[in-house]
């Protein structure tokens, strides 16, 4: 038997009108200025009732029109804002009716201070009803919905193509990306992003996601890492509801996996990866990898699923050249707010090879300055700077590695870097992974001239010294350094 709840006022601790100034208050600082005073104060909550288990809200609009797009633009926002202030589900019920005019100009002075004593003649400067019609209030409310939207499926609004430094190392990578999103599910499908750590990979995948809900703030998509992709099936499976779990995944739109070689050696979440894989291709879904090495490398990843991924587009995106670093550290500081000169900004791509690790240092860069009320100066750059360097991550690479990387990088055999050959690039050649050797690995002097023919320890030290006065001005050797040193800790 069916029980019809009535609805029953609201006790004198939750009124309608503490209720709406709360909401309001969360309102405004999601909303942009237009919006909010244009949408939100001229709609107000007329009414709320407890209804069942939860509320009955009614807001009243003016027109037919404001009702409509007052529904379709902001209804999930204003519920999920109402939702926390009175810690229950509520629904709303739209309504066009008269508003007490009076009242509202009053709400709406009392709430702007610069509005008071602008009534002249009886009539408000409060928005028009016309203005709701304007394209750049629609415009901003769209851009609204859009940033709401992607907050709520866990994207950062920062991560845009905008902000997406370019250069020959990940041109491929963001022109795939765009292309994506102003056509998902149609132009390159699964697209598939390989490369080390702070390279961009996420970036670029959720500034995918941001650039379809800023033309088309509807759209169905799911961000997750493997990890969680892997968490949300072992939930499912031990709670009973793999049938939510598989309606969520399989009817996305637009379906986004970060670091995807975490479901790698785990048959049931692979199974499931599997179906849900061909469930949205079949029906034009996106889908969007991102992983630390090409599928061919991921071991004890299903032959099924490889073909699928190999079957897409693969990108490798490369580690930041110095050039590219340098427009990074740029590029974040402008977004940051923090003037910095190009200079400046070269040094920090010298020390620093990570683009994550370049946002993470600009993030502490903008606290100094902000919480510490300190200038920003070169002697804080460089001091930060020193900092950030000196703390040096365990070296997980041996000697042999070093001789290796440092041959291979300059293309010649590690023979010849250990032998006692002089030709100009190999000298070179040879400092640099001498220098390395004792700067990653702390060997001793002596230790280091066994590795090249048994020089004794005070060419060794004149080798190490020309490599740091070297480093002081010279970038190509300082290039040379960050891809040798990454590509060891890769």
């Amino acid at each position: 038997m069916s029980t019809t709840h009535l609805s029953q006022p609201l006790s004198h601790n939750l009124s309608k009108e503490i209720v709406w100034s709360k909401a309001q208050s969360l309102l405004k600082k999601n909303l942009s200025p237009a919006v909010f005073n244009t949408w939100i104060l001229t709609n107000p909550l007329t009414d709320l009732s407890k209804d069942g288990p939860g509320y009955l809200a009614t807001i009243t609009c003016p027109t037919a029109f404001h009702a409509t797009n007052l529904k379709r633009n902001l209804d999930e926002q204003i519920k999920m804002v109402l939702n926390d202030v009175v810690q229950s589900p509520v629904e709303i019920n739209y309504v066009v009716g008269l508003i007490k005019s009076e009242k509202i100009k009053t709400k709406s002075r009392e709430s702007n201070p610069q509005k008071r004593g602008k009534v002249r003649d009886g009539l408000d400067s409060s928005p028009r009803v016309e203005d709701l019609f304007s394209p750049r209030v629609i415009n901003q409310s769209n851009q609204d919905r859009a940033l709401w939207q992607a907050r709520k499926i866990g994207l950062n609004p920062n991560f845009t193509f905008d902000t997406f430094a370019v250069s020959t190392t990940n041109e491929m990578a963001h022109a795939a990306a765009v292309a994506v999103s102003k056509n998902p599910g149609k132009s390159y499908n699964p697209l598939f992003f390989y490369g080390g750590v702070g390279v961009g990979k996420t970036h670029l995948m959720q500034a995918i996601g941001n650039n379809i809900l800023k033309t088309k703030p509807e759209t169905n998509i799911v961000y997750c890492t493997g990890e969680e992709f892997t968490n949300e099936i072992v939930q499912a499976i031990r709670t009973k509801r793999a049938g939510a779990f598989k309606q969520k995944y399989r009817s996305a739109e637009v379906l986004l996996i970060d670091d995807i070689q975490f479901i790698a050696g785990k048959n049931a979440v692979q199974e499931e990866f599997f179906h849900t894989f061909n469930a949205l291709t079949q029906n034009y879904g996106q889908i969007v990898l991102t992983s630390d090495r090409p599928p061919h490398n991921i071991s004890l990843l299903e032959d099924r699923l490889r073909s699928r991924f190999e079957a897409g587009l693969m990108i490798d995106i490369a580690q930041p050249t110095f050039e590219l670093r340098t427009a990074i550290v740029l590029l974040k500081s402008k977004i940051a707010q923090l003037p910095l000169k190009i200079d400046l900004a070269k040094n920090i791509a010298l020390k620093i090879t990570s683009a994550r690790k370049i946002e993470g240092f600009i993030t502490k860069l903008r606290s100094e300055v902000e919480l510490k009320q300190l200038p920003l100066t070169p002697e804080l750059v460089y001091r930060l700077l020193n900092f950030e360097t000196n703390v040096k991550e365990k070296a997980r690479y041996s000697p042999s590695d070093v001789i290796k990387a440092v041959a291979s990088f300059f293309k010649i055999r590690p023979i010849m870097l250990t032998g006692k050959k002089r030709l100009k690039n190999i000298v070179r050649a040879r400092h640099l992974a001498m220098y390395i050797l004792r700067k990653d690995l702390n060997l001793s002097l002596t230790e280091i001239g066994r590795w090249f023919g048994g020089k004794d320890h005070t060419s060794v030290m004149h080798a190490i010294k020309r490599i740091k006065i070297g480093l002081l001005d010279d970038y190509q050797l300082n290039e040379a350094l960050n891809q040798i040193r990454s590509k060891l800790r890769a």
